[in-house]
């Protein structure tokens, strides 16, 4: 009774402290979760159900079957696993090979933890949008897990689907979604274990940086909880509900895991995932443990409970060949490898013209199926623009208008194309696209398709002065030089092949890790064209954009916003120093059910400003018309790319005179409004 009696007392302050607190709240929280102070609620309700089940059912499937407390437990941890195939050269490790290596240790009944991202990317995920890992991961019988965010790259309702045929909770403790006021993707925000006697707490925590990028998910739809407060809070809860011994399942960068070892004393061991490296650090006299990649490693860790003490210890598995392959698990994985075939024939979507992928059309002019997957990369990423080497198109062939299958996809995206979003200055961009056509007319893949960008060259001028940069339009904007821009494109393009030297040394501000792969953007695409139409099983906001309309935030690279007349503006960002396009004209519908068309790290409030400039020139229409055109797959060629010849040299001059004519508001209409631009047709 007494034990019962401490943990009521226990329970009694912890509410008294949560419902005296006051929290700020973040503005975006919507009537799904009122507050923290809600969340705070939830989460204590979730520790004592916990505890009540610890207290009155000690021989759960946790248990190891006897009451008595052991002086040590052993953990079995790992993260970030992709391809369930064995790999060339040692560590070979393999999915099957993994599960034996961890079976070998079954007689020390190890408590098994796994710091996400499984679910994407692979060769075989492209097919089977990540089912594959369902078996491996039960059979690796993982006791808990805190979600990736390559757990996402197939959007929610894949993950749920996932994530309920597993046999574990998933964590996720410091994102909430405000459309059902539950953590993201239905994740636990606590779970407590009893193991060897010793009741543990475990804690799920992820950075926002990853959280932004992902292009299935409505960033202004979740709240994110900063992961220093939420492990202080839930570690402090957990203990005061008796847990011996608190873990943090991280996802998230090395530097920011270290931020939350020096700001949460209270958590005694962080297990991470996002970095790919094995790697054990301390701080603190605390251990933090990454366990390495792709079934090659898994972390053995001993507790040793000694008193008022733990000791630590720490040990590499690695996975080599002298561990046999899991059969049962391996002839498992087998029937994914033969659904293959089957799966090439499953039809994405219907196009209603035909696509050009043709090398001698995509690798010398604009096209239609280089626009369609430019537009898609560039709703996907947010990015200002996109320029893509037109030798990633792959196909060949006109396809023909109609059912357009997975193999199609394959034919024209035969690799896993990694994709990345740089910060580019406008003298960079110059000598990007003079590079791209520098080889012009030769059906080199250098050759760009692109969107959020137009440009025109002289193909008889000399390579390097053939791009007329006064023409050169990202956006609603022409091209400054010292300005900067989001461009996003190929890792491969990045890393400055195919002559694209320019970039290698440009910042990374979206880096491949977390970019949805190019194959799944597109996959994306067509989900979210499903969801749109409703011939899905779930209706959410959380789906990936179909258009993007970016907005100019008007201030320049080196500008000092006290310079700016005070106005709304003022509390407009000024920290990125970026030109942000506008691809697509709007007026957003009040109970617009569209996602947001950028992240939120490059989108302006429009709260509280002036009502939208009225310009006789200006297309209006609403995101629903835009994506409602998306949705009927009928991609045109546009004018992105233009030769040059006297004659189209007066007409974009002619253009650019009248857009810069329009664009001077007159002095009875001095503000700007960023929903103002020019829309080409």
């Amino acid at each position: 009774m007494a034990g019962f009696a401490a943990q009521a007392a226990l329970r009694s302050k912890w509410t008294d402290l949560v419902d005296t607190s006051a929290f700020e709240v973040p503005e975006e929280v919507t009537t799904g979760v009122k507050s923290v102070v809600g969340w705070l609620k939830q989460a204590s309700h979730e520790v004592r159900q916990a505890g009540l089940r610890t207290l009155t059912n000690l021989s759960d499937i946790h248990t190891m079957g006897s009451n008595a407390p052991v002086s040590s437990i052993t953990i079995l941890h790992f993260n970030d696993v992709y391809n369930v195939e064995p790999a060339d050269q040692e560590p070979v490790g393999g999915a099957a090979r993994f599960v034996s290596a961890m079976q070998s240790f079954e007689h020390l009944n190890p408590l098994i933890l796994f710091s996400g991202d499984a679910i994407a990317p692979s060769m075989l995920s492209t097919f089977t949008k990540g089912e594959q890992m369902i078996p491996v991961l039960n059979e690796c019988n993982v006791h808990c897990a805190v979600f990736g965010n390559h757990e996402f790259d197939f959007g929610l309702d894949v993950l749920l689907d996932w994530a309920a045929r597993t046999n574990f909770p998933w964590l996720m403790s410091n994102v909430i979604d405000n459309e059902t006021g539950r953590p993201l993707a239905d994740g636990k925000i606590t779970h407590v274990v009893q193991w060897g006697g010793h009741k543990i707490g475990l804690i799920g925590l992820v950075e926002r940086e990853w959280l932004d990028t992902l292009a299935s998910i409505n960033t202004d739809e979740v709240t994110f909880i900063d992961f220093v407060e939420a492990g202080t809070k839930l570690a402090q809860q957990l203990k005061q509900e008796g847990c011996e011994y608190v873990i943090a399942l991280t996802h998230m960068r090395t530097p920011n895991d270290i931020l939350l070892m020096e700001g949460v004393s209270e958590i005694d061991l962080f297990l991470g995932g996002h970095d790919h490296d094995y790697d054990v650090q301390m701080v603190d006299g605390r251990y933090l443990v990454k366990s390495g990649t792709d079934f090659r490693q898994m972390s053995k860790i001993t507790l040793t409970f000694t008193g008022k003490n733990v000791e630590v210890n720490v040990e590499e598995i690695n996975v080599t060949s002298k561990y046999p392959e899991h059969e049962m698990l391996k002839q498992e994985l087998l029937k994914y490898q033969d659904l293959i075939s089957e799966k090439m024939d499953e039809v994405l979507g219907t196009f209603a013209v035909p696509l050009d992928g043709r090398f001698a059309s995509i690798r010398t002019s604009e096209t239609n199926l280089g626009n369609w997957v430019c537009d898609v990369i560039l709703a996907a990423t947010g990015a200002d623009f996109v320029l893509l080497n037109s030798g990633t198109l792959r196909s060949d062939r006109q396809h023909p208008a109609g059912e357009f299958t997975l193999k199609d996809l394959m034919n024209v995206l035969p690799m896993m194309d990694s994709l990345t979003v740089l910060s580019v200055t406008g003298s960079q961009v110059l000598k990007m696209l003079e590079n791209s056509v520098s080889q012009y007319p030769r059906l080199e893949g250098r050759f760009p398709q692109v969107s959020g960008i137009s440009f025109g060259f002289d193909p008889n001028a000399p390579a390097g002065q053939r791009v007329d940069p006064q023409f050169v339009r990202i956006g609603d904007e022409y091209l400054g030089l010292e300005q900067r821009y989001k461009l996003a494109t190929k890792k491969y393009v990045a890393l400055g092949k195919d002559g694209y030297d320019v970039l290698r040394e440009s910042k990374i501000l979206v880096d491949a890790e977390n970019c949805t792969e190019l194959r799944t953007a597109i996959q994306n695409h067509f989900q979210a064209i499903k969801m749109r139409q409703g011939c899905t099983k779930r209706h959410t906001k959380h789906r990936q954009s179909l258009v993007t309309i970016s907005r100019s935030d008007l201030i320049p690279i080196s500008g000092d916003a006290k310079a700016h007349e005070k106005s709304w503006t003022d509390s407009l960002p000024v920290s990125s120093g970026f030109k942000h396009s506008l691809v697509k004209m709007l007026e957003t519908p009040e109970n617009s059910d569209a996602p947001p068309p950028l992240r939120r790290s490059s989108t302006i409030d429009l709260e509280g400003g002036p009502p939208p400039l009225r310009n006789k020139l200006t297309r209006r229409a609403s995101i629903d018309d835009l994506e409602q055109e998306t949705c009927e797959l009928c991609p045109k060629v546009e004018g992105r790319i233009v030769q040059l010849t006297p004659e189209t040299r007066r007409e974009l001059a002619l253009e650019r005179q009248r857009i810069e004519a329009d664009s001077v508001i007159p002095e009875a209409d001095e503000s700007v409004s960023p929903r103002g631009s020019f829309d080409k047709s």
